[in-house]
């Protein structure tokens, strides 16, 4: 597992040669508040249900509001056999300060 700052995401999504999975782990309601855009939400309690469809060999940035959460998902997913997770830092928090300055917060 790897964390990544907000603006190493966005200079890695701007040139990465890979598509990898945006998985937003926070609860619907923060969602429809912000996200990054093309992720995916599925909240941290419903993914232990919801792993059989996640393929454990594309690169899957988690994210959160804060980075708590998704730091804790991203160590469940190496511990249940991914290989390529990455822990957005600081969450949508920080994206929206560093990256994304329009994006809503709360």
């Amino acid at each position: 597992m790897r964390d990544f700052t907000p603006t190493q995401l966005r200079d890695h999504l701007a040139h990465g040669d890979s598509d990898p999975l945006l998985l937003d782990v926070r609860e619907p309601w923060e969602f429809r508040i912000c996200h990054i855009d093309g992720s995916q939400l599925i909240p941290m309690g419903q993914l232990p249900a919801s792993l059989n469809a996640l393929d454990p060999q594309r690169e899957t940035v988690v994210i959160c509001h804060h980075g708590i959460r998704s730091r804790q998902v991203a160590m469940y997913l190496d511990y249940q056999g991914f290989t390529n997770v990455i822990n957005l830092a600081g969450g949508v928090a920080a994206w929206a300060r560093d990256v994304d300055r329009q994006m809503a917060t709360y």
